[in-house]
């Protein structure tokens, strides 16, 4: 199999900007809520934009991905930090009667399409080879790295498979208190980028 590698910003300075510049941005609730919650939550785009609310439980602090919408065709567990409840809840007052987060300016029953987040990216000057929509992924892989969050943590939390048949076999840990402790600490890492200017 072929890694691909994507554009990403994993530089702290830069990413902070970068966070600022999704902040300030002035289209559609839809897109901007979307970009605002991707880089705290680093799903795959498509996991995002096709969310709907019934796979969130707020109380519980925990977004469950069903597995006919993952790549691997298992069920996804994404802890939510404090931000992006805090995120949810804003964004419930304009879309909470919709059943995804992120319904389009066309159709309230269809979510955004692909290309509107990135078009987003783009407009804010961020040019393919700068930032995709992959590379929050690969920003948070790279700094939980750097911050020493242990790999099998980090890659459980990606969604990533194990690649060594033996060891996937034996495996099966889910990891979800340390990655709870991990998503938060994320989340609390990228607020503190956000607010240095």
């Amino acid at each position: 199999m072929q890694n691909t590698h994507f554009a990403a910003v994993t530089e702290p300075e830069a990413i902070g900007q970068l966070l600022r510049d999704i902040d300030d941005y002035t289209g559609h609730t839809s897109v901007l809520f979307c970009l605002k919650i991707l880089p705290y939550v680093f799903t795959r785009p498509s996991e995002l934009r096709l969310a709907q609310w019934s796979e969130f439980d707020l109380e519980g602090a925990v977004w469950r991905i069903p597995a006919k919408r993952m790549k691997m065709r298992r069920e996804h567990v994404v802890p939510l930090a404090h931000q992006v409840l805090a995120m949810l809840h804003e964004l419930h007052r304009y879309t909470g009667n919709c059943e995804f987060l992120f319904p389009s300016i066309r159709a309230l029953t269809t979510p955004i399409s692909d290309m509107a987040p990135l078009a987003a990216l783009r407009r804010m000057g961020y040019a393919k080879d700068a930032m995709t929509l992959h590379g929050f992924r690969a920003m948070a892989s790279s700094l939980l790295n750097e911050m020493g969050w242990r790999p099998d943590v980090i890659e459980r939390q990606l969604s990533h498979v194990e690649e060594n048949k033996v060891r996937a076999a034996y495996n099966r840990a889910e990891y979800i208190t340390e990655r709870r402790q991990m998503m938060q600490a994320w989340s609390d890492f990228l607020v503190g980028l956000a607010s240095i200017s």
